[in-house]
């Protein structure tokens, strides 16, 4: 079992409503990592379309069957886990925001559907909420993933903490002028929850608004490892298993919960 792995994030700027031009983009941002160790690669939401929701019946990707071709490639060229960040998935008459993930021989390993869906930016009414945990195991260690929004919901984030994970991955589209709420709430929940909290955003401007980067690496004392700016960059860091072990250890959050209080009268 690996204890400590090296974390790739591609944020990156997404063409609106161009899936191709994404994917190359992908492509070309993957290169860069060729021959250096990478455990995990993570890519924003709706890397694929953007937020062009609009015309998902035209661009959206049949069961997401290209989106799984090229992470799935990423995965066998870098030896690496992936967890392709979300794509509009089109399953029958239905569009779902999915996130796949990929073993290191490009098998995949689970799937996980944004549950949540933003009124703000009215996915409610082009997209369909998935309904399950997106909860994995890799390398040994029970990890998950989670979309954008629901970050919003810590009751969402403590599900995951109390089936074991130690790494979640968060993948978004956070615009702009919610910097702050992205950082922050990253932050909590990764302190809260004890665990590493891995989350990529994009950058650049879309769909009438601007997105806001700074994709971090937190670790489970609240500790930001790495976090990029608001431009176009692959953000590295460590992640360290044993840390989570440790932490859970000193301050027993999970065996002091009393969940009968928490229910409302």
């Amino acid at each position: 079992m690996k204890q400590k792995w090296n974390v790739a994030l591609l944020q990156m700027d997404v063409a609106f409503g161009q899936p191709e031009q994404n994917r190359e983009k992908v492509r070309q941002m993957v290169e860069r990592l060729e021959g250096k160790e990478t455990d995990l690669l993570l890519l924003p939401e709706l890397w694929d379309t953007a937020y062009d929701l609009e015309r998902l019946d035209e661009i959206a990707d049949d069961s997401g069957a290209q989106a799984k071709a090229l992470l799935s490639e990423t995965a066998r060229r870098l030896n690496s886990f992936v967890v392709g960040g979300s794509i509009a998935e089109r399953i029958g008459n239905k569009v779902y925001n999915t996130s796949y993930v990929f073993d290191r021989s490009g098998a995949l390993i689970g799937r996980y559907s944004k549950a949540h869906l933003f009124r703000l930016m009215e996915e409610e009414k082009y997209l369909t909420a998935g309904d399950e945990v997106g909860i994995y195991t890799m390398d040994g260690q029970p990890t998950g993933s989670m979309i954008c929004y629901d970050i919003r919901f810590p009751e969402w984030f403590r599900t995951y903490a109390l089936h074991g994970v130690k790494a979640l991955f968060v993948c978004a589209q956070w615009p702009h002028p919610r910097l702050n709420h992205w950082r922050q709430l990253l932050i909590a929940r990764a302190i809260e929850n004890q665990m590493y909290v891995v989350a990529c955003n994009r950058v650049g401007d879309g769909g009438n608004n601007t997105f806001c980067g700074h994709s971090m690496v937190i670790n489970p004392w609240g500790e930001i490892v790495a976090e990029a700016m608001q431009q176009e960059e692959i953000v590295t860091g460590e992640i360290d298993f044993a840390l989570v072990d440790e932490v859970r250890g000193r301050i027993p959050v999970f065996a002091d919960r009393r969940p009968g209080l928490y229910r409302m009268a």
